[in-house]
């Protein structure tokens, strides 16, 4: 198994999930506002989708696990970020004429813009552990190096797009350079030479 590229895909993972949720602040604040409400509305939900997605994740690993399946959660991971800049705007006016209280609303249209994606995104992690762990004896060190890469690249992903992306492009070009990383991933990981992963 290619080790360098999944940690590339695991850093890249990490990158992109901290990137959107520091972007969701931007794209709530024009109909929500940027209170601790809407925050908290959006850290919750990208909490709540990653729980999720470690689950699935852990799981779905156990199934024939290969680069290929790997490389198919980058590509759903690039669709689903689609409706962010395709229609983000309409679903959230839809939610803020119907929904006052901005606690309320902003948790609404954080899960309906954030959730999908961010599960798919929170299967990454666990996938790429199962794909490096080769022995049972080396499970917890190869765990912890892949965390600190996958978290590593969620501090670079914090730090570029709050310093420079935010400042250098608009929102919807920042979205659609990280759904093109997402699809670049996919693509190494399918076209990676077929290898099997130790039962």
């Amino acid at each position: 198994m290619d080790r360098k590229l999944i940690f590339l895909l695991a850093f890249t993972g990490g990158f992109v999930i901290m990137s959107i949720e520091l972007l969701g602040g931007r794209i709530l604040a024009p109909w929500f506002g940027s209170s601790v409400y809407v925050w908290g509305s959006i850290i919750t939900v990208f909490m709540i989708a990653l729980s999720l997605g470690y689950l699935i994740g852990g799981r779905l690993s156990l199934r024939n696990p290969s680069l290929q399946r790997f490389g198919s959660l980058f590509i759903a991971g690039a669709v689903l970020l689609g409706p962010l800049y395709g229609f983000g705007d309409e679903l959230m006016a839809a939610v803020f004429e119907r929904v006052e209280d901005p606690r309320y609303g902003s948790l609404l249209a954080s899960m309906a813009l954030f959730f999908l994606p961010t599960v798919l995104l929170g299967m990454i992690s666990p996938y790429s552990v199962r794909l490096l762990v080769q022995a049972k004896d080396e499970s917890g060190q190869v765990a912890g190096l892949l965390y600190f890469v996958s978290t590593f690249g969620s501090a670079l992903g914090t730090l570029g797009t709050s310093f420079y992306f935010i400042l250098w492009f608009e929102v919807d070009t920042i979205l659609l350079l990280l759904s093109g990383a997402l699809l670049l991933c996919g693509a190494l990981a399918l076209l990676a030479p077929r290898q099997e992963v130790a039962p």
